[in-house]
């Protein structure tokens, strides 16, 4: 029943807009692809089918309905359609997501994110404050290179850590916040900070850059990105497990136990092979070329070669490739999401409503503009369950909304709005995507959890503004 209503749900709705006149300033087509588009917005938000089959479902019905003009003002035939249709299968930005993930299979079937983590605790992990520092390192070592936060905090950081709690008494059931708490909630707090410290530390983000370069013409390169949001990823990062240390204080104050497990553990995984170095070394030689090669080869170009070698020295084998489900599936889901926000800019609807939204904003300065929006952004995150359903439902109207207001510096805007995107989901229990795992572990209570989410969130919010907007606006 709940399914049905889910199914049913996305379908009315699309409906109703439809069925609405078109407002002034619209054509009946462009009215009917907003109406699809929402259709596909709340679909993504319920879920009651794999979101990229819903993604394809409304690309399918507007292509069969020709309703974005590949030629502004004139009707598509067939093959403008279906080339538009397809045209996010083309976007260098989806398959850089796609080779990311190809990053994160590394990891996992050559056995290195897990020895990181584990050389991590055995180094560091004597002291519970020591503990949540091994547990951050661990997750910004691997962000750079794993785009999926729910792969690499809650597919290798999370399995790791589970076993320790345990070894002090410290259960779900009993005595949750002697360890257990404090860790879980210094994991997923971190994996947050460090979503939004890299270009390839979320898939969202890279969706976010596509639709930037969409909408508003402007390219965020991985270097660019890095260094917009380094001043406060730094200091976030570096605080993280301290202000849980101190808002959520752990009543076990030492882990001797778990350096200990963490050197058994190690040694069962026995000395380090082969694929492994060549895994940390390629993932080096990929992040290089990301930073230092971005004017002669485009991003995309180097994740791919590094997947290729990965391939031919059996890091990993063809037929994982092909059997990594997880990377298809966000490769159509991604891809038919950048189509269908294209869509919204093809048929006109970003440009009607953002001078429909400039006209009510007259009298503000930029500045307030600019924070306004990030505001706004981020608070709204509470309406999604997802960071993609959320770029793909509001980041275009928000460039197209700014882009109205005469004196906005939109590469200024376009960062701010994107930086933002990995700490929101620190906010709500279903915030990002890691984020059921660590609730449904059951060390943080319900209440604790959205009383830390909004003290955090609140934190993290306030310190992007305070720093990251002036250091963003002086690079701009």
């Amino acid at each position: 029943m709940q399914r049905s209503i889910k199914l049913l749900a996305p379908v009315l709705l699309g409906l109703l807009i439809w069925l609405l006149p078109a407002p002034q300033g619209l054509s009946p087509a462009t009215w009917t692809y907003f109406a699809v588009f929402a259709a596909v917005v709340l679909g993504l938000v319920l879920e009651p089918v794999a979101p990229a089959l819903i993604g394809l479902i409304g690309v399918t019905l507007a292509t069969i309905l020709r309703l974005v003009p590949m030629t502004p003002g004139k009707l598509p035939s067939a093959g403008e359609a279906i080339k538009w249709g397809l045209s996010g299968f083309s976007n260098g930005t989806v398959w850089l997501i796609f080779a990311a993930f190809m990053f994160a299979l590394g990891y996992e079937k050559t056995g290195l994110g897990k020895r990181l983590g584990l050389t991590l605790i055995k180094r560091m992990g004597k002291k519970t404050l020591g503990l949540g520092y091994a547990v951050a390192l661990a997750d910004l070592i691997l962000a750079p290179f794993m785009p999926s936060n729910t792969a690499r905090s809650g597919g290798t950081i999370f399995p790791i850590i589970k076993n320790i709690p345990p070894l002090y008494g410290s259960t779900p059931e009993n005595n949750p916040r002697g360890l257990g708490a404090y860790i879980m909630w210094t994991a997923l707090a971190t994996t947050c900070v460090t979503s939004s410290m890299f270009l390839t530390g979320l898939a969202p983000n890279v969706l976010a850059q596509s639709l930037v370069e969409k909408t508003a013409h402007i390219q965020l390169g991985w270097s660019q990105w890095f260094m917009s949001v380094l001043p406060v990823g730094a200091i976030l990062f570096l605080a993280t497990p301290l202000l849980t240390y101190i808002i959520y204080p752990p009543t076990q104050k030492t882990s001797e136990n778990a350096p200990i497990w963490a050197g058994e553990e190690l040694g069962k995984l026995g000395p380090i092979t082969g694929r492994e170095i060549t895994m940390g070394l390629l993932a080096v030689a990929a992040l290089m070329g990301w930073i230092f090669l971005k004017s002669s080869i485009n991003s995309t170009t180097v994740a791919l070669a590094a997947v290729c070698v990965m391939a031919l020295t059996k890091v990993v084998t063809w037929e994982d490739i092909i059997r990594y489900k997880q990377a298809w599936n966000v490769l159509a889901w991604f891809a038919t999401l950048v189509t269908m926000a294209d869509g919204l800019k093809r048929t006109g609807f970003l440009k009607w409503f953002a001078e429909a939204a400039a006209s009510h904003m007259q009298g503000f300065s930029p500045t307030a503009m600019m924070i306004g929006l990030v505001i706004l952004f981020f608070v709204s995150h509470y309406m999604f369950a997802s960071v993609t359903a959320h770029v793909a439902a509001l980041l275009p109207v928000m460039l197209a909304t700014a882009m109205a207001v005469p004196g906005l510096n939109m590469e200024v805007v376009s960062m701010l709005l994107c930086g933002s995107l990995g700490i929101m989901g620190i906010i709500s229990p279903y915030g990002t995507g890691p984020s059921p795992l660590y609730f449904g572990s059951g060390y943080i209570k319900s209440r604790e959890f959205w009383l830390l989410g909004l003290v955090f969130g609140t934190i993290f919010l306030g310190v992007y503004l305070l720093v990251g907007f002036p250091w963003i606006l002086m690079r701009g």
